[in-house]
C-alpha cells in the first residue's frame, strides 16, 4: 500500500475517532450517560480498528492485482509492438536489398540499418 493511503486512512480513522467524541461530549446527555455512551465506544474501538485493518488490507490486496494485471496487458503490448518494428524492419531491409540488388550495381543481399543514414556513401569512390 502506498505511504499516501495509509496516511489517508489513517486520518480517516483519527478523524472518525474525534468527531465522535466531540459529538458524544456536545450532545444533550448527562455526564453519567456520556461516560458510559464514551465507554461503549472505547469498548468497540478495537473492532473498528480491525475492521478498518480489514477494509484496508483488502483495498491494498485489490488495487495490486489491479496494477499487475495493468503492467501485464502494457507489457504485452509492448511485446508485440516491438515484434511488428521487427518485422517491419526486417521487410524494408528486404525490400532495400531487392531494390538495390535489381539496379546492377552488385548490392549485397543485406544492408545494415545503421549505413542508411550515413552520409558518405562509399559506393561513389568508382
Amino acid at each position: 500500500m502506498s505511504n499516501g493511503a495509509s496516511k489517508f486512512f489513517g486520518g480517516l480513522f483519527v478523524g472518525t475517532a474525534i468527531g465522535a467524541a466531540a459529538g458524544i461530549l456536545f450532545a444533550p446527555r448527562s455526564g453519567r450517560e456520556t461516560r458510559q455512551v464514551l465507554k461503549r465506544s472505547a469498548q468497540d474501538l478495537p473492532q473498528i480498528a480491525e475492521e478498518l485493518g480489514s477494509n484496508v488490507q483488502y483495498q491494498a490486496d485489490r488495487l495490486t492485482e489491479q496494477a499487475q494485471r495493468t503492467i501485464d496487458e502494457a507489457l504485452v503490448r509492448l511485446q508485440e509492438a516491438i515484434a511488428t518494428g521487427q518485422e517491419a524492419s526486417r521487410k524494408l531491409q528486404e525490400e532495400l536489398a531487392l531494390s538495390m540488388g535489381g539496379s546492377g550495381n552488385g548490392a549485397t543481399s543485406t544492408i545494415d540499418i545503421g549505413d542508411l543514414g550515413d552520409s558518405n556513401d562509399d559506393d561513389d569512390e568508382d
